[in-house]
């Protein structure tokens, strides 16, 4: 049988209320008592409760990851960084998969402060102020990945999303597209909005450029086909279409199979993140790649430097994107502007 707090009691000759006091690194207990407790603890090889230390102390060696989405494999990405970085520093991670509402993620908040969490990274885009100022309350740390929060009073990890989209653009203008769409994001995420802002601000004095060549898609495959067919309806000479994520692009390779286009010879295709998805589809997708991975590692790194008391600041990270050209931007037929 495990030995018990009340059998290090005993065979240290103190309280159990003493023994607690030294598990919990309580500055009240002499340092001859304390050495007597952790012999005790050896001799017998007890092993303290963490639950019972974290009720203590308010303080449970865990974090937790709240997402929006889990299907999505940029999202995986993230999940393994934070985990690999979580292990390596003791901690434990719970995941919270939120499906971009806000009571589900608000329903996970109070069950994370009852359980005295110690950090919270956010994925989403739903985080409110009232929440974010209850967690601030608690002490529980937050870093907010690739979505701006509604407060700038927390560290933010994400890519140069407006940047990544001119990048986009400026490649399909080079391999001589001469009419380029957009299909973007849910408007009430930053990172959609900071994506269509870059393919406005390269686009918007071009003279073919009208309102029209922007619609909707939700960050979905689903929603990048229904887009897609929306918009060569109204747009049947678009030769380019840059998706503000890779699910979309997908969606986007879909429909314009079953309307019998070619990619690239009758349109080009480039999407952004950088999944794993982008590498398998027919043909392969250009896409702007994000160091998906990285982003989570530092959000991660952040958030225990935070909870640790070795970092006090808030800040915005920016981490740099790249152009990766694969087969459906390959347009053998044009020369480069």
């Amino acid at each position: 049988m495990a030995a018990t707090i009340r059998d290090v009691a005993k065979l240290s000759g103190v309280s159990v209320a003493t023994v607690s006091r030294v598990i919990n690194q309580i500055s009240t207990v002499n340092p001859e008592t304390q050495k007597k407790v952790r012999k005790a603890m050896e001799q017998l090889n007890y092993e303290p409760n963490q639950v019972a230390q974290g009720l203590a102390s308010k303080k449970t060696q865990t974090i937790a990851l709240i997402l929006p989405n889990i299907s999505n494999p940029f999202f995986s990405d993230i999940v393994r960084a934070v985990e690999d970085v979580a292990q390596s520093n003791g901690f434990t991670v719970i995941l919270c998969n939120s499906d971009g509402l806000v009571s589900k993620e608000q329903s996970y908040i109070e069950v994370l402060r009852k359980k005295y969490i110690d950090g919270i990274v956010f994925a989403s885009n739903t985080l409110r102020k009232e929440d974010f100022e209850k967690l601030k309350k608690d002490n529980i740390s937050i870093v907010v990945l690739d979505y701006s929060s509604s407060t700038d009073s927390c560290s933010i990890v994400r890519a140069k999303n407006r940047e990544g989209a001119r990048l986009a653009v400026q490649h399909l203008l080079e391999i001589g597209c001469g009419k380029i769409a957009h299909i973007y994001g849910p408007l009430d995420d930053q990172t959609a909005r900071n994506r269509l802002d870059g393919y406005e601000e390269m686009v918007h004095s071009l003279p073919w450029y009208a309102p029209t060549l922007l619609v909707p898609g939700q960050f979905t495959i689903n929603g990048g086909i229904e887009a897609t067919k929306m918009l060569l309806e109204k747009h049947p000479d678009v030769d380019g279409i840059f998706a503000g994520n890779d699910l979309m692009a997908v969606g986007v390779l879909k429909a314009l199979h079953q309307m019998g286009k070619k990619v690239p010879e009758d349109v080009a295709v480039c999407g952004f993140d950088g999944i794993y998805l982008t590498e398998i589809t027919q043909p392969e997708l250009t896409t702007i790649a994000q160091p998906i991975y990285k982003m989570g590692e530092k959000a991660a790194n952040i958030l225990i430097k935070k909870i640790n008391g070795l970092l006090e600041e808030e800040d915005i990270y920016e981490l740099d994107v790249s152009l990766i050209k694969r087969e459906s931007t390959v347009k053998a037929n044009f020369s480069p502007l």
